[in-house]
């Protein structure tokens, strides 16, 4: 028996289909969606929650002209399998398939590419003044979470469109959740207004039924819209979405396709700025999902019965938080922060143990950089864990708040380096470029998880200025570099004649690996101080062997071999040198063994370089 699903091949084919066929489409987009994803791993729970609200925009709106933009893009999967990649779905964030985000080179109908939150609003307010200049006539729609909009770059761009009230439509998703349950005073508004009644359907009905009336059907609805809105005012309290210059439409169940797909056709004609509040499950349709979004959020590889994954070996992530709760529990001054990755930073047990000492700040790194540069001035020692693509977004106040007033802020970076299926957008490859130029900045970088728990008591214990420990998604360890550390000093990993090895992170485990196969005397040095260096090492290693190779988990572009290059350079130490790192160019998705052989930072690819020398 042929499926529905089976004859969807572009938006088209939807628009074929009766309300209860979409409905019944929907639950085959559900199992299609569980069985792809506990093979390939991904993002399944956000995506499971937005299978009606996807088949509605595509039934009612004609992609790509309209265009609909995705914030973060991990919830696109229901329009990929919408607009021509079911085929592909196998392909999923692996190397040379499917990216697990919308991206414009993958299909016309990805109107812009997304990887981070709270930027849609932006992007597609920039695309409809585009339209605008451009004098064409088309929808422009952002689909995004309640956690959006606890980053403030949201409210910069709702602040522009609700004042120039070009036509656009946001939609909002909401679930209650970002990655972890969301937290602040904007969830506090939406639960209250997930408590007001539906006000769509009645105004839906009653302008329908008007507009059949001849000559003055028009006129009539125009007016009973103004007398509608008036009398709203009246008696409901405006949203801060009405406030800020939309017309506010729900909230609507996000589970009712005929209910979404009469607001989509509502609003598709409306000339003006609109704010669509869609209310849903995250998860929904499969229990594993429902009972646990947290763990469904982006997972691994799964059975499907009993929704378990494998277990790994230990993390950089999970020993960072056991260090940290044992930490806390002899320095009350510790305070912890996270923005809404309690679950994914490690610091689930410190929430636990320490509620009046954990703060998440939401999806806003930058607030939460400042927040903690001011109870650092106040006396405390802030530990702010972000993934390194993220504190990224928080540049200037790493610089502005923290470095240049010289405060102790710990950042541990984790997911530093590449980072694997979740592609471009998320590669931590440039952390030690945007930190090692930043006065006061010092850098660590564990080659073990023994080094991570005393470097992380080192930060919070015996140092006093902003510092940050980067670290790898995983576990991979070096095998013979000692556990302890000095700062601004490297580790003799071995000894050599012929060439030496300079490494950080998780490329000292790389050095060891290239040392097996390349044939020379290899001296190897570790650096878990990046900045500063450890100048007279790198130095008198130079010139013992006469060659000298750097390895890093960072774009080449002002990263660790850039600075041994520059201190070579400066103090006229002659020898051969090559720097092995990533180029910076966008680093495409795959396993992080897939993108080291491809831009050459595999062992057998730096082993047969060395063997040139």
């Amino acid at each position: 028996m042929n499926k529905l699903l089976d004859n969807i091949n572009s938006p088209d084919d939807l628009k074929k289909l009766n309300i209860d066929e979409l409905a019944a489409l929907c639950g085959e987009i559900r199992e299609f969606l569980i069985d792809s994803v506990s093979k390939t791993g991904g993002h399944l729970a956000s995506n499971l929650g937005v299978v009606e609200l996807t088949v509605a925009l595509h039934t009612v709106f004609n992609v790509p002209q309209d265009k609909i933009i995705f914030d973060v893009g991990h919830q696109s999967y229901v329009h990929k399998i919408l607009t021509g990649r079911k085929d592909s779905f196998s392909t999923l964030r692996q190397f040379g398939g499917l990216s697990g985000f919308p991206k414009r080179s993958e299909s016309d109908c990805d109107a812009f590419d997304t990887g981070h939150s709270s930027t849609s609003v932006s992007a597609a307010l920039g695309l409809a003044r585009a339209r605008d200049l451009a004098g064409d006539d088309f929808n422009i729609i952002t689909v995004f979470g309640d956690g959006a909009l606890t980053g403030g770059m949201m409210y910069e761009a709702m602040n522009d469109a609700g004042h120039v009230k070009t036509p656009l439509i946001l939609v909002l998703n909401d679930n209650a959740m970002s990655i972890s349950k969301n937290v602040g005073a904007v969830a506090k508004h939406l639960r209250k207004l997930r408590m007001s009644p539906v006000y769509f359907r009645s105004k839906h009905v009653v302008e329908s039924v008007l507009k059949k009336i001849p000559l003055l059907g028009k006129v009539s609805v125009n007016i009973i819209k103004k007398i509608k809105r008036f009398f709203r005012r009246l008696v409901i309290p405006t949203t801060m979405f009405d406030d800020m210059g939309f017309t506010y439409m729900g909230p609507v169940d996000g589970h009712d396709i005929k209910a979404m797909i009469q607001c989509f056709e509502y609003v598709k004609d409306e000339k003006k700025p609109v704010f669509i509040h869609i209310q849903t499950k995250k998860g929904k349709g499969y229990a594993h999902a429902e009972s646990n979004p947290r763990k469904f959020h982006g997972i691994s590889p799964f059975d499907i019965a009993t929704g378990e994954t494998k277990e790994g070996s230990e993390t950089y992530s999970s020993r960072f938080g056991s260090v940290l709760v044992n930490l806390a529990q002899d320095n009350d001054k510790i305070v912890a922060i996270t923005g809404a990755m309690p679950d994914g930073t490690g610091l689930e047990e410190f929430e636990k143990h320490f509620k009046n000492r954990f703060f998440d700040v939401g999806i806003a790194e930058q607030h939460g950089v400042t927040l903690s540069a001011g109870l650092a001035a106040g006396g405390y020692i802030p530990v702010i864990p972000l993934y390194s693509s993220f504190l990224q977004r928080a540049y200037d106040q790493v610089l502005h708040d923290v470095c240049l007033q010289n405060l102790h802020v710990v950042f541990p970076i984790d997911r530093a380096g590449i980072v694997g299926q979740d592609g471009e957008t998320h590669q931590g490859i440039y952390d030690i470029s945007y930190l090692s130029h930043m006065p006061n900045m010092t850098i660590l970088s564990p080659a073990t998880l023994g080094q991570l728990e005393e470097m992380l008591k080192f930060a919070i214990n015996d140092f006093n200025a902003p510092i940050a420990i980067r670290y790898p998604r995983g576990g991979t360890e070096a095998d013979n570099i000692p556990q302890d550390f000095t700062l601004g000093k490297a580790q003799l990993v071995q000894e050599g004649n012929d060439v030496t090895i300079v490494a950080s992170g998780r490329m000292v485990k790389r050095a060891e690996e290239v040392s097996a196969l390349a044939g020379k005397s290899v001296e190897i040095l570790a650096l878990p101080t990046i900045k500063p260096l450890d100048t007279e090492a790198i130095i008198a290693s130079a010139l013992k062997t006469k060659h000298l190779i750097t390895i890093e988990d960072n774009v080449k572009t002002g990263g660790m071999g850039s600075m041994v290059a520059a201190l070579l350079e400066e103090t006229h130490t002659e020898c051969e040198f090559k720097i092995f790192a990533f180029p910076d160019t966008p680093i495409t998705h795959g396993t992080v063994e897939e993108l080291d052989k491809l831009y050459g930072l595999d062992a057998i690819a730096i082993a047969s370089k060395i063997q040139e020398l």
